[in-house]
């Protein structure tokens, strides 16, 4: 039997009849085979482009713009053609003794290949200088250290080539590769081969669980091409601005999740309604523009809070964290475009395969659950909160700290490295602290200052002065292991305190990354002051309310306690470290916990939004808060814990990496979004509306003008008229 073609929908609106997203919905559907064909060749030039993103990209390192140790840094390049050792080579002496004459002229000769090497600016080895920070307690084993020259990026690559190279086993040494750039670019190499193989675990996963959620394979797969079409977007956008400004690689990792995350929850939140508006039994293309009009307005709010959590980044000066803004800003872009475009116009082409088959029952698990809640508003509350506060205590003792070897699985080479030098040296001679004392110099003065140095805690030994171009002197201060595994800053303070002449300048590693954590909690207040403000500011304009935005803060804050508590419990004292394999230091390193309270601050909101836009919808139509939750509930809820689990999974999968980072993000974000889609969401939130009555609604008389004159609660509604037209219907 031959079916005649499905006729092309069509939508004659007058130019006035819609919302601007409802008319945009009504071009997509009028126009879907355009739509559709545009986005397709956009996916695949996009995909083409997006492809060599990474090689755009770059990497980074721990340094602070502006501070002593970058000007210390700047003064060692010019005056002294030196820098921080980024290349060490651990020799062992396969006769037992680094002193033998064969032994040393082999080292002897190592080091000349690598002083010959390109961008090698200059080398230091124990058997030139017969230095003891540079040879082992038991006489076994010696230090090669040389600077290579450039940027992160540069260095790491030419470490790539040069590590396998240097890596060798003769009659007379064990040549071990290490150092803080090795170790940095290991943890750079293990990252994207965990990102790639979490992407690989999660997308069949996410697609199955779509598929169990839609009940329809047709939805699941338009769902998953949404999220991908956000991802190549963002990917390409990324490379595109790489040819401005600095882009970290990391940047491109955060794209990955976050838009096949958002493009699905921004999706199910659109095919939902759709499917709502056709079971109310409008049309399928009137269903798609009522669809776009109504969810397509709370898929906006939501991404911008989203974008302006991750846009507070940009108060942070290190590129690799306003990368990460970046890469929000772009994701949230490209998936909104998806949600109120390509996805109307796939559902007026296919919107029939996407229908279930029977409707969703009145009531199910999420209205019983509500019902429940709001019987007994005072003690399901009071219980959620004292479990939240639990899971949330162990915040109470975060210390931060900086990142060592540790970050990288047991057995990589360069940790292996490290850790047998933490044994078996008495000094780190790779992380000596440079100090820079400008002309004219007085050497009395210096060796007294050199003496008084080599007195302080914590310090191994101070070498012998070299003396720049300029005449400017340095020290090299080298500390002892002990200090290197304590506490770094404070060890830099002491030397920062010392007496000494006007004018000194303390750089090298320690004092970079004393300074870039010093920088990144400096800015921290403002950060978190920028994201809750802006966000208080789109729930009001949302919800006309200034009790609604308060109490999505506090709620949200909640959910966040739980992430650091996580954070401290897990990761920095080591519980669980056996299964999740890693190694606990003690200490969170800072900018991780910081990047994270940016993405779920921002993810909490997002599916806050999603909330009360549906409360605030039912609430205008009855005037009943508590009926207004009941239903707004009973009809977000179980898409806000579907498309929550779905991201979780996202995030999740990354606690199967070998690099701790990675590890904090996957386990903390994925806990944080479930509790915050079911404890915050299905208990605290409609508990203290149904408290507050009709106060949630409350506002004073000047910002209940402002907000009706820039707010966005008086959405009209759709309705069809006689002719067929869709047009404005006013309550």
């Amino acid at each position: 039997m031959q079916h005649e073609p499905r006729p092309k929908p069509t939508l004659p609106t007058p130019p006035m009849a819609l919302t601007p997203l409802a008319r945009l919905g009504a071009l997509a559907v009028r126009r879907s085979g355009a739509v559709l064909l545009t986005a397709l060749f956009l996916f695949l030039g996009l995909g083409v482009y997006a492809a060599g993103a990474q090689a755009d990209l770059d990497l980074a390192r721990w340094d602070a713009p502006g501070s002593e140790s970058v000007e210390a840094a700047r003064a060692l390049r010019e005056d002294f053609s030196t820098g921080n050792p980024n290349l060490a080579l651990l020799v062992t002496a396969r006769g037992g003794d680094i002193d033998d004459a064969a032994t040393a002229r082999a080292a002897r000769a190592l080091a000349a290949e690598v002083a010959a090497l390109p961008h090698v600016t200059d080398t230091r080895t124990y058997w030139s200088g017969q230095s003891p920070a540079l040879r082992s307690k038991d006489g076994s084993r010696g230090l090669i250290l040389a600077r290579l020259e450039g940027t992160a990026t540069e260095t790491r690559a030419q470490l790539a080539e040069l590590s396998p190279r240097l890596t060798r086993t003769t009659p007379e040494l064990v040549v071990q590769v290490g150092g803080q750039e090795e170790i940095s670019r290991q943890v750079g190499e293990q990252a994207r081969a965990d990102f790639l193989t979490a992407e690989a675990l999660v997308l069949p996963a996410v697609v199955l669980l779509l598929i169990l959620v839609y009940r329809r394979t047709a939805a699941a797969l338009i769902t998953v091409g949404t999220g991908l079409l956000s991802v190549v977007a963002t990917l390409a956008g990324l490379r595109l601005l790489a040819q401005i400004t600095p882009v970290s690689t990391f940047a491109a990792n955060i794209a990955l999740v976050l838009g096949l995350g958002l493009g699905i929850d921004y999706s199910l939140f659109l095919i939902t309604r759709y499917r709502e508006e056709r079971a109310a039994g409008h049309p399928q293309p009137q269903a798609v523009v009522r669809a776009t009009g109504a969810a397509g307005r709370t898929v906006v709010f939501s991404g911008v809070t989203v974008a302006v959590s991750l846009s507070a980044l940009l108060a942070f000066p290190f590129f690799f964290l306003s990368s990460f803004a970046y890469a929000g800003i772009l994701v949230v872009l490209t998936a909104i475009g998806g949600a109120v475009l390509v996805l109307p116009a796939a559902l007026a082409r296919w919107g029939h395969r996407m229908e279930r088959a029977t409707p969703p029952a009145a009531s199910g698990l999420w209205h019983r659950t509500a019902l429940r809640a709001l019987r007994r508003p005072v003690l399901s509350g009071a219980t959620v909160l004292g479990v939240l506060l639990l899971a949330g205590s162990p915040l109470l003792g975060l210390r931060f700290g900086l990142p060592d070897e540790r970050t990288l699985p047991a057995g990589t080479s360069s940790r292996t490295t490290s850790e047998i030098v933490h044994r078996d040296f008495a000094a780190e001679p790779t992380d000596t602290v440079q100090v820079v004392v400008p002309a004219p110099v007085d050497r009395s003065a210096l060796t007294a200052y050199a003496a008084e140095l080599a007195r302080l805690p914590g310090v191994f030994g101070v070498e012998p002065p070299a003396y720049g171009k300029s005449g400017a002197a340095l020290l090299a201060v080298v500390p002892t292991q002990r200090a290197m595994y304590g506490d770094v800053p404070a060890f830099v303070e002491r030397i920062r305190t010392a007496d000494g002449p006007p004018g000194v300048l303390v750089g090298g590693y320690p004092a970079e990354t004393t300074d870039f954590r010093a920088t990144l909690l400096d800015r921290l207040p403002l950060v978190v002051g920028l994201v809750l403000t802006a966000t208080f500011v789109i729930l009001f304009l949302l919800t006309g309310s200034l009790l609604l935005p308060a109490k999505a803060t506090v709620l949200n804050l909640l959910s966040l306690s739980v992430m650091f508590g996580c954070l401290v419990y897990v990761f920095q004292d080591g519980h669980f470290a056996s299964v999740l394999g890693f190694t606990p230091t003690g200490s969170i390193e800072p900018s991780i916990p910081v990047l994270m309270f940016c993405v779920v601050y921002g993810l909490s909101m997002d599916y806050e939004v999603f909330m009360l836009a549906r409360i605030k919808e039912e609430y205008e139509r009855t005037g009943d808060t508590e009926r207004a939750v009941v239903a707004g509930i009973r009809r977000t809820a179980p898409l806000i814990t579907a498309a929550a689990g779905i991201l979780a999974l996202s995030f999740a999968a990354y606690a199967t990496g070998g690099v701790v980072f990675l590890k904090e993000l996957g386990v903390g974000t994925a806990l944080t979004v479930l509790v915050d889609a079911t404890l915050i969401r299905l208990v605290l939130l409609p508990v203290t509306m149904r408290l507050a009555g009709r106060a949630n609604w409350w506002a004073p008389g000047p910002l209940r003008r402002l907000h009706r004159r820039f707010g966005l609660s008086e959405e009209p509604r759709l309705a069809e008229a006689p002719d067929g037209v869709l047009q404005r219907e006013y309550a």
